[in-house]
């Protein structure tokens, strides 16, 4: 069974995702981490295909695969601004998302909405960094050259309630620390939070 977050339904849900690549797929960790900062236990594990035509991940209780806990999947193929549907372990919605594909030319930015009516507008948390990766890409001395460009996203509600963020950590593999703050009594659904999550990082380039 896929451990559960830590504490009560009004504290905040925190977790840390680690990425691990392989020459076909890029791995993904769910854990849970306490209030000291500590894992206290694998949530969720998923792989993710490179070059998939439609992207799909399903997220598993552990890395055996052995039972589905919920998973995200592109409405379209090939679609740079494909909603993509978050679904539970039977396939019941319970959020969505999408990449605002003309303000991520600049400033990559998402649109996250749940059931529960909550929309929250996703971007890098610092400009200038959004602007530099995008110019160093673009140079052709530059872009060969391996930068660890750290990018931190945060997701608001309108009023500029943060519901989500997720910070890259310095590290020699993919590191990100995710927060879920409480916003109206309860944080958002870790589910949802880890599938957008695992999103930044793996759709990052499309």
């Amino acid at each position: 069974m896929t451990q559960q977050p830590q504490g009560t339904p009004t504290a905040p849900t925190r977790f840390r995702v680690r990425q691990k690549l392989t020459m076909m797929v890029n791995r993904y960790e769910i854990h849970g981490v306490g209030p000291d900062g500590t894992e206290v236990g694998l949530w969720a594990f998923a792989e993710q295909k490179r070059m998939a035509f439609k992207e799909q991940v399903t997220f598993f209780s552990d890395a055996g695969k052995s039972q589905p806990v919920f998973g995200f999947k592109a409405r379209t193929r090939m679609d740079l601004a494909a909603t993509y549907d978050v679904t539970d372990a039977s396939g019941a919605p319970i959020g969505k998302f999408q990449k605002d594909f003309n303000k991520s030319l600049l400033r990559s930015t998402w649109h996250l909405t749940t059931p529960d009516g909550r929309v929250a507008l996703g971007q890098e948390r610092n400009k200038n960094i959004a602007i530099l990766r995008r110019v160093w890409d673009l140079v052709p001395v530059l872009g060969d050259i391996p930068v660890p460009f750290l990018f931190h996203f945060d997701f608001t509600l309108p009023d500029g309630r943060v519901v989500l963020s997720s910070t890259k950590k310095a590290a020699m593999r993919d590191v990100y620390e995710v927060e879920l703050p409480v916003v109206d009594g309860h944080p958002l659904d870790w589910r949802v939070g880890a599938a957008m999550a695992v999103a930044l990082d793996a759709l990052q380039s499309r």
